[in-house]
């Protein structure tokens, strides 16, 4: 699963029964292994054993006994900014009390299910520790799927051979997520997709939706699902072969719509191609199309976006549109490391952003168009209200991102704490709205002259109007007032940055001739402010 995202990964496994030893032994080899990231997968098969051998009073406090060792593990220091997967627990079914097993605080049911839930509370407590859904996995599947006795009985195996790879696609869809790779925008197919029926031919009162019994119940029930991912952050557009008024009137007079023109942040309908649209959708929301995934019922058009736009993700749907939601489900495309209560405005920053296109097309003169938005930021250190923020775009960023390193919330929270960190965080605001937080610079001392820029990443929304100049006015602000005399800037490659390769150049940077790597210095002392048109603004 790990070659097929695009890692080479080199694994430590520690011997069989000797998880525990490996994570108290501050010796053991899984230290001296030094991972980036540490799955940690305890079967609910060894937990029963435990429990079986387990006085009445033990018995009650069996996910308690668990749930302590791994907050034990959590914080100890030799893991301290690792990122820590660990299995939930999927439940055996042992009968011994039948269901009265619920109302018995002992019996073993009880105490897994005690334990899956406080696992989702220990991981809100602990940002390093992430926790892999595998019970969500046998949800779907069934027991005996997951779970092959005969295997079990002669290997020890406790996943069967055919629950393995979406157990280690569920790991992985963990790591790529923590890595910056997943997904941000649903592109959406309408006719047949988000409707049963065709809107031009069948007109308002044709289409089938509904909330009653029938097919239109399960695109009704698909549009919920997507207004829950539009609520979460993810950016909903449309790509449709249709015209825009006609395509448009089931989201404004429908009664049984759940979805309305409100939570659509680009709508493209047209008799142009889709491959087409989804590349105008693209071009105004600027994040790449592997961060897409676009629904649409008819095979035709999956395979002709498929085979021209590289990257992007097109899910083969069932042919039944019963069927839709739950096989979504299983493909689990939008895992997430990260969630704010700032998501929940991005569908209407996109909107925005389609004015702002709108009105740079009336200026012949781009800083006349710039001065006419009259723009502002608020520049911070790193708070307890910005910090999710900052670590989610740490995690989001990936085209203009000059390093590409990936910070969680707790690795923001020790940098925010430590004195000899610049750290800074910018918003921008304009006359059309607010953009939120949306760039973020690191710097830490390499000597008592010299500023190391160990981050610099910007949100791709913001492109063009200055930001990187007011940016690195105030970088070189800060680093004056602390007396330093250079800032060193690094451009690490990755397959997504590119856009960026010339950028420390274009601001003045001189290349270091003898780094090992892309490195570039800036002359603090006699830096001269870049032209820009945005002011800051207090807090």
């Amino acid at each position: 699963m790990g070659v097929l995202r695009g890692y080479n990964i080199d694994i430590f496994e520690a011997e069989y029964n000797q998880v525990e030893r490996q994570l108290l032994d501050p010796t053991s080899d899984l230290y001296q292994f030094d991972a980036d990231f540490v799955v940690i997968f305890q079967s609910t098969h060894k937990l029963g054993e435990h429990h079986s051998m387990l006085s009445s009073e033990q018995q009650a406090t069996l996910a308690d006994e668990r749930l302590n060792f791994l907050a034990s593990a959590c914080e100890n220091p030799l893991l301290e900014g690792k990122k820590i997967i660990y299995f939930n627990y999927p439940e055996i079914e042992d009968t011994v009390f039948g269901s009265y097993a619920n109302k018995v605080e002992t019996s073993f049911s009880f105490q897994v299910r005690k334990l899956n839930y406080e696992l989702m509370r220990l991981s809100q407590q602990y940002r390093n520790l992430f926790i892999c859904d595998i019970a969500a996995l046998q949800n779907k599947f069934g027991r005996d799927v997951m779970f092959a006795a005969n295997v079990y009985t002669s290997t020890e195996m406790v996943l069967s051979l055919d629950a393995l790879p979406y157990v280690a696609s569920r790991v992985m869809d963990i790591v790529s997520a923590i890595r910056g790779q997943f997904k941000k925008c649903l592109i959406l197919d309408l006719d047949n997709t988000v409707w049963g029926g065709v809107i031009g031919d069948d007109g308002l009162e044709g289409i089938q939706l509904g909330h009653g019994l029938g097919i239109g119940k399960a695109f009704t029930e698909f549009q919920m699902w997507v207004k829950k991912l539009k609520q979460r952050g993810i950016i909903i557009c449309v790509a449709s072969k249709n015209n825009e008024e006609t395509a448009k009137e089931p989201f404004e007079k429908h009664p049984d719509m759940v979805l309305k023109l409100d939570d659509i942040a680009v709508f493209q309908a047209n008799w142009e191609t889709k491959v087409d649209n989804i590349r105008t959708i693209q071009s105004i929301l600027n994040i790449g199309f592997d961060s897409m995934v676009f629904l649409d019922d008819n095979p035709f058009e999956r395979n002709i976006v498929r085979e021209n736009i590289k990257g992007i993700t097109v899910p083969e749907l069932p042919e039944d549109p019963a069927e839709y939601l739950e096989f979504l489900y299983s493909q689990n495309l939008f895992e997430t490391a990260s969630y704010s209560n700032l998501d929940k405005d991005r569908t209407k920053q996109y909107q925005v952003e389609a004015k702002r296109v709108s009105l740079s097309k009336t200026f012949t003169n781009e800083a006349e168009f710039l001065k006419s938005l009259n723009m502002v930021s608020v520049v911070s250190g790193f708070t307890k209200f910005n910090t999710p923020r900052v670590a989610q775009l740490s995690q989001r960023s990936n085209q203009f991102n000059l390093r590409t390193i990936r910070y969680t919330d707790g690795d923001i929270e020790s940098l925010a704490n430590d004195p000899n960190v610049v750290d800074l965080s910018f918003t921008l605001e304009d006359k059309f709205g607010d953009n939120g937080l949306i760039a973020v610079i690191i710097m830490k001392p390499m000597d008592k002259e010299t500023l190391f820029v160990d981050t610099w990443f910007m949100s791709c929304r913001v492109l063009k109007r200055g930001m990187e100049n007011f940016t690195l006015n105030t970088m070189v602000e800060k680093a004056k007032t602390a007396g330093y005399k250079k800032i060193i800037g690094e451009y690490l490659p990755t397959p997504k940055n590119k856009m960026v390769e010339n950028h420390y150049v274009g601001l003045g940077f001189k290349p270091v001739d003898d780094a090992e790597t892309a490195q570039f210095v800036l002359d603090v002392e006699t830096y001269q402010p870049r032209e820009c048109y945005i002011k800051p603004k207090a807090e």
